[in-house]
């Protein structure tokens, strides 16, 4: 097992490696931007796809005035986020602002949000990335929810080798898309202004099955304008990554991470934007769940048999689904933040052999799983509720800077809060606007999950914060004495037994008890009958009787006999087991001693040691007297007739003989 954790995972790293695993520019915007760049593959689809079955290929004249009010946004966005990254050098984004400036419960709405916002870029993104692959490959389209689980399962993978090598990984296609995409965009939109690339002719098949056979519905409402536009402000998705994982970045972190911030703008500005006016140009019909918008403008610029197509349909679906990683980065990042502030279990605070957050890493899978299971891998089912938690970070943040900017008043802290001012009221408006417009198709989702995991993370403070208080030592605290009590299961005399009890024996315990249950008289007869053989005479021997064959009841109830008859007693229970030389070879034993183990883990003022005697490599020594001459307790393995030796010490090795001697019968056990 280990060895396969070492080429799936690779190599552990100490802690003194983390500097090196650090991120330079170039690698950290293929890490943390390729969420946003990516979202230009399915941004203005989604636009379409609101607009389209209410007026057809008319709906093009709303394209780009949405467009235009989608790349204002992302400017107010990206210069406010570049004030945050300064403020908060230690990442955290958005949770971290609301938790200094606008109080716990703020601050808890905001971790929730980006929780469910990275949960969704996973699902999305990888569910967009198929679809590419589903356009160039529609044979593939019944196979969609498989192949979305494939690709999170190779993330996973890659993700827990460490940020640096997946950074590494996913650096090539980022940066093949940009270029490809680039090129779509500058020669398609070269030969249609030039008059070389006429609009394609109209898909009536696809507009009558969108549009419910022509029965347009005229003028397009302003609530379906509303809807339009905030499925374009998918374009903003990731944004806030980069503001999370500052710490990731070579030093100086935060000017390394303004630098990227503003590339990521740049280019997600631009192809945003490029690519509506290219679509407005061409006039594509999109079909439901059939092929993608950039694969029908590829195919109509560079030829649907062409190489530059097949490369833009790769490098799409490649980013898409590398896409995902940002959220790989920027989930266990914030969840280790939340469990270091008590809201979340701790085992996320803890980073794996390779120095990430695995816990993280595998909860984020698990989760981005179940939702493109439940929505059939399908991106316009699960786009309705992406941007909730999206802009509601976003607002969060915004209004947290201006009351940082307010309470520091730094340098040229007027003109900041007006930025962020800005940024706050322009997120807020779009978070109604997504809320309203698509609350009845999926945003009521997130916006019920949201209030309820802020109520988990609560919850799960309210516990730590209790437990802490029940640790905490009063002043002038000092423990009560006590005495102690060791019992010792057996179920026979064998070498493990007798590793036991010079274990217990080494305790100096106050009371040193051996606890045999028994179905028969004939097993309490034969413990007693070891017991003298062996020497064992100075350790009381309590025998139970068990005429079902239980094992745990008649513990538990002598236990508590013990605790009746020892006021202030602290009771050791001791549990032979033996250790096999190959793990499938425990198969071939019972598993009474671990079934116990877990019954006496809950109860108080009761400590469980288990005594392990490893078969492999164990030799029997000739005793004397219950001990062989060099002091060891492994005894030797006597024969009753001279032929066979003892069955009791041959046979599986268990805190009791339950179902081990054939001898036994239901008749009880003298006391």
């Amino acid at each position: 097992m280990t060895t396969l954790k070492r080429v799936l995972v690779g190599k552990p790293l100490a802690s003194a490696e983390e500097g090196h695993q650090r991120l330079g520019k170039l690698v950290a915007l293929a890490v943390f931007a390729s969420d946003a760049i990516s979202s230009t593959a399915y941004a203005t689809e989604e636009i379409l796809h609101v607009l389209v079955p209410l007026r057809g290929l008319l709906a093009l004249e709303y394209l780009i005035p949405i467009a235009v009010i989608v790349v204002i946004l992302l400017a107010i966005v990206i210069t406010s986020y570049r004030q945050t990254i300064h403020a908060y050098p230690n990442g955290g984004g958005s949770y971290v602002v609301s938790r200094d400036n606008l109080g716990i419960t703020s601050s808890l709405v905001a971790g929730a949000s980006l929780l469910v916002d990275y949960t969704l870029t996973v699902a999305v993104s990888v569910s967009a990335g198929v679809a590419a692959i589903t356009s160039a490959f529609p044979e593939l389209r019944e196979r969609r929810v498989g192949l979305c689980l494939a690709f999170i399962v190779l993330l996973t993978a890659v993700n827990l080798r460490g940020v640096k090598e997946s950074g590494r990984l996913f650096a090539v296609p980022t940066y093949v898309y940009v270029l490809t995409l680039g090129a779509l965009l500058a020669v398609g939109l070269a030969r249609s202004f030039s008059g070389d690339l006429a609009p394609l002719p109209p898909n009536d098949e696809a507009l009558a099955e969108l549009t419910h056979d022509g029965a347009l519905l005229g003028s397009i409402t302003a609530l379906a304008l509303m809807r339009a536009f905030s499925s374009g402000a998918v374009a903003l998705s990731g944004i806030e990554a980069i503001s999370n994982g500052v710490p990731a970045f070579r030093e100086p972190e935060a000017r390394n991470a303004s630098t990227t911030l503003v590339w990521m703008g740049v280019i997600l500005a631009g192809f945003f934007f490029g690519i509506s006016v290219l679509a407005h140009r061409l006039a594509p019909t999109i079909e439901e769940g059939g092929e993608t918008l950039l694969s029908i403008m590829g195919g109509a610029v560079f030829g649907g048999s062409s190489v530059l197509y097949f490369t833009l349909q790769a490098a799409t679906a490649a980013i898409l689904i590398l896409a995902a990683n940002t959220a790989f980065n920027a989930f266990p990042s914030m969840s280790s933040i939340l469990a270091k502030d008590g809201y979340l279990p701790r085992q996320l605070y803890n980073r794996g052999d390779r120095l990430v957050y695995s816990n993280g890493v595998l909860l984020l899978a698990g989760a981005a799983a179940l939702l493109v299971v439940a929505f059939g891998g399908i991106t316009t089912a699960l786009i309705p509720l992406y941007a909730v938690g999206v802009f509601t970070g976003f607002t969060l943040s915004q209004s947290g800077m201006v009351r940082h900017h307010l309470r520091l008043r730094e340098p040229s802290w007027k003109r900041n809060v007006v930025v962020n001012a800005l940024g706050a009221v322009a997120t807020f408006a779009v978070l109604a606007v997504v809320v309203v417009s698509k609350f009845t198709i999926g945003a009521w989702v997130p916006a019920v999950v949201i209030p309820l995991i802020v109520v988990a993370l609560k919850g799960v403070h309210r516990h730590y914060a209790r437990v802490a208080e029940l640790l905490a030592v009063p002043e002038g605290y000092r423990p009560l004495p006590h005495t102690h009590t060791v019992v010792v299961l057996v179920g026979g005399v064998h070498q493990g037994v007798l590793a036991a009890l010079t274990y217990a024996r080494s305790l100096s315990p106050d009371r040193l008890i051996a606890l045999s249950v028994v179905s028969s008289p004939e097993e309490s007869e034969r413990i007693c009958e070891q017991w003298s053989r062996y020497g064992l005479d100075d350790v009381e021997l309590e025998r139970r009787y068990s005429p079902y064959r239980e094992l745990s009841q008649p513990v538990l109830k002598y236990l508590d006999e013990l605790d009746a008859a020892y006021e202030n007693d602290i009771i050791t229970v001791v549990v032979p087991e033996f250790v096999l030389g190959r793990w499938w070879q425990q198969f071939l034993h019972n598993q009474s001693a671990l079934v116990l183990k877990g019954r006496l883990l809950f109860r108080r003022n009761t400590v469980v040691t288990s005594v392990p005697f490893h078969l492999e490599g164990s030799r029997v020594d000739a005793a004397v007297g219950g001990f062989n001459e060099r002091g060891s307790n492994r005894p030797e393995r006597r024969r009753h007739d001279g032929h066979e030796p003892d069955p009791e010490l041959t046979s599986d090795l268990d805190v009791s003989g339950n179902g081990q001697n054939p001898r036994s019968s239901e008749r009880p056990a003298p006391r």
